[in-house]
């Protein structure tokens, strides 16, 4: 039973790694929104290892690796493919999806995957900064893949958007793609949504973002998700300036 216990959390990780195999694969296809679905249960069961972990006192560095290596699939692999998608549907009018051993493929395509390179470098840091225990230096991953598959579900939802047009230009989704990337590496440091208490003197700005999110999700729908991450990201510069 002890043995089973301790395993729970790296239970949970491996879920996530197993949302972001289907995800791939289905981003590969062409099936953004249901590669969008199965990112976001990854993110879910991301969450709830640590969580899991820490209630049932079983952190270790086992976890720590497998769920970077997991992140690296869900979070890392999945947006670079997406963005690889959307560049290709800028040069074209078909949805259809991408070949990438097609003699015909723009090299442009590919520029979509120095998002999997900056995720990648992001978690490698993440491992090894100390720093990084109660808050996060850059845009946490999963924050930064909800934000690139973001765009796939305006395309397909919210087609009279004002973002639709620049989601649908080559040299837009280029500058994202390298934002993506500074964000994530970049010395900022971002407050993490976890609680250690629920007094509001202390976490007035946690409760102030998922209040935002829940109003503009409800308001804007998925075009929210690049707004709340702008939010998100806005807020945290102002508590460090503050501080």
């Amino acid at each position: 039973m002890l043995i089973l216990k301790k395993q729970i959390p790296n239970f949970i990780t491996l879920l996530n790694l197993l949302s972001g195999c289907v995800a791939a694969v289905l981003a590969v296809q062409g099936e953004l929104s249901l590669a969008t679905f199965f990112v976001a249960l990854g993110i879910f069961f991301d969450f709830f290892d640590g969580l899991a972990a820490r209630l049932l006192r079983e952190s270790s560095d086992l976890g720590l690796q497998l769920d970077s290596l997991a992140d690296m699939v869900t979070s890392g692999l999945v947006p670079g493919i997406v963005m690889c998608q959307l560049l290709s549907r800028s040069q074209s009018s078909s949805e259809s999806s991408l070949d990438f051993f097609s003699n015909d493929l723009n090299w442009i395509v590919y520029i979509g995957f120095i998002i999997t390179l900056g995720s990648a470098y992001r978690l490698a840091k993440f491992n090894i900064d100390e720093r990084q225990t109660d808050s996060f230096i850059g845009l946490p991953t999963p924050a930064n893949a909800l934000l690139i598959l973001s765009f796939g579900l305006i395309l397909e939802y919210h087609p009279h958007s004002f973002l639709v047009s620049w989601i649908e230009n080559t040299y837009v989704l280029i500058f994202v793609s390298i934002i993506s990337v500074l964000l994530l590496n970049a010395e900022l440091k971002l407050f993490a949504l976890k609680f250690k208490n629920l007094k509001l003197s202390e976490n007035w700005y946690r409760f102030l973002i998922i209040l935002i999110s829940i109003m503009t999700l409800i308001w804007l729908q998925f075009v929210a998700i690049p707004v709340i991450i702008l939010v998100y990201v806005l807020l945290s510069l102002g508590l460090q300036h503050k501080a």
